[in-house]
């Protein structure tokens, strides 16, 4: 009986990073809308950012430190990886995560929460958990399928058996006769064994650890929410799509870091277009192109008439320089287009009745954005686990259409993808037959997500599932 009416403490632990900490804040507001009381650990410098995002959520925020940069090897005021701009430094970044093993544990010990849920980058935090009888639950930020894929490829290594990084493969025993090759495979050649290890430390603290919340809804992948399950014998509960727990306009517009253009201009130039006449064009936060890719994407947009909104990373392309001649004045100035150099109010964006389609980089966050948005994709996946959610969203679900790259972004000089297969993939799923039944499919896969987490939804009942699994644990 006490423990019915015990009030549950949950301590949110996201991996610093943009991609990684947007989700787990918007879980933590699922969370807190609930009734549960809910904590954020995290660094000084992220602060800003996950205040933003938790808005008007009860969530309290507690903070612990690096050690000093002489001891993690990272560059002064380093405290998320996507300042860490280089491959060399991700790697030392994600190394130095280590050392908040013991401000951690000393939180613990203070706060004594009921359940920990870390992200899957802090392997340690299963039996630093352990250590005060606390049940730590991984958080992937990810869905069913690329987990299953990950889980396959790890368990079988089908990629031993290819005789070069371009030749196409099973996913052994994966439902849905999945093929993909080494060099799609999320590690690079230069960092493999120490990613391989990281990965392997991930996923044995997985098995160890209470269970796995997945950021997905049941009807968008139920074959692969079973075979976690029942084939891998994981246990888990899907708690999406998380990105729906920001659902009033201010708080969309507030989401991550602070927006590069004013959210009433924005929504202004949505309101001028037609319904579906507007296609969205961002690459995730750590994504940087080349000038010459810049270029062939601003020519194959203007060659396929669409309107669009484009986010470029804010940095060396900045200047705008790389845009062909008379673009501005041709395109930008005309109204038919907007380009926001930094970051942009994604979901707020997708979210307008005036856009269309969306091309992704393929981040799970993404992904999921854009299905609860209703919209069909191009998939031009960079580097992690999107080439596995680009297949999800062409060959799975049926929303997507892809761009043709078939290697990790800066793999083996990867060309820059010309101005025709972009002007291509736009068209598909922004006019004609083709694009009209990918948004008939998208639609449908949005409202299945709205019910999900809605009262007796899938999502919403999974999240009663492991209260009751915690409640039944509480002391």
């Amino acid at each position: 009986m006490g423990n019915e009416n015990r009030e549950l403490h949950v301590l949110f632990f996201p991996f610093p990073a943009n991609g990684h900490i947007i989700p787990s804040i918007d879980l933590a507001r699922v969370f807190a809308s609930r009734g549960i009381k809910t904590t954020v650990v995290t660094t000084p410098l992220n602060v800003p950012l996950i205040s933003r995002t938790i808005g008007k959520a009860n969530i309290k925020i507690k903070t612990i430190k690096f050690p000093s940069h002489e001891e993690t090897g990272l560059p002064e005021g380093c405290e998320n990886s996507d300042s860490a701009l280089s491959s060399d430094l991700i790697m030392t970044f994600l190394k130095a995560t280590v050392l908040l093993r013991d401000p951690l544990e000393n939180l613990m010990q203070q706060e004594h929460p009921d359940c920990v849920i870390a992200d899957m980058f802090y392997p340690w935090a299963t039996d630093s958990a352990a250590k005060f009888g606390i049940p730590r639950v991984v958080f992937h930020g990810m869905g069913f399928f690329p987990t299953c894929v990950s889980a396959c490829v790890r368990t079988y290594k089908p990629q031993d058996n290819v005789s070069s990084w371009s030749e196409p493969f099973a996913v052994p025993e994966l439902p849905g006769e999945i093929t993909i090759t080494k060099m799609q495979l999320p590690q690079t050649p230069k960092h493999d064994e120490v990613f391989t290890k990281l990965l392997d430390e991930v996923n044995a603290s997985e098995l160890k650890s209470h269970g796995v919340i997945a950021n997905s809804f049941y009807e968008l992948e139920p074959v692969y929410a079973d075979f976690y399950r029942k084939e891998l014998g994981r246990r888990a509960w899907h708690l999406g799509p998380v990105c729906l727990s920001n659902r009033d306009a201010e708080e969309k517009a507030c989401r991550g870091r602070e927006a590069a253009i004013d959210e009433h201009e924005c929504l202004k130039w949505l309101d001028s277009k037609e319904p579906n006449s507007v296609v969205y064009l961002c690459f995730g936060s750590m994504t940087a192109f080349s000038d010459a890719q810049l270029k062939e994407i601003a020519l194959g947009l203007e060659a396929s008439g669409q309107n669009f909104i484009w986010v470029v990373k804010k940095g060396l392309n900045e200047k705008l320089e790389w845009l062909p001649e008379g673009f501005e004045e041709r395109i930008l100035g005309q109204g038919k287009g907007l380009i926001i150099r930094g970051w942009a109010p994604q979901v707020m964006i997708l979210d307008h009745e005036s856009v269309g389609g969306f091309v992704t980089h393929c981040g799970w966050n993404s992904v999921l954005e854009g299905v609860c948005a209703g919209v069909p994709m191009v998939t031009w996946p960079m580097y992690a686990e999107q080439f596995y959610n680009a297949k999800f969203l062409t060959d799975i679900v049926k929303i997507g259409v892809s761009v043709g790259v078939q290697t990790w972004i800066g793999m083996m000089g990867r060309d820059p993808v010309k101005k025709e297969p972009v002007e291509k993939a736009v068209r598909r799923i922004m006019v004609g037959e083709e694009a009209e039944e990918m948004r008939n499919r998208a639609k449908e896969l949005a409202r299945m997500a709205k019910r999900a987490v809605e009262e007796g939804g899938s999502s919403y009942n999974d999240f009663n599932s492991l209260i009751e699994d915690l409640r039944s644990r509480a002391c």
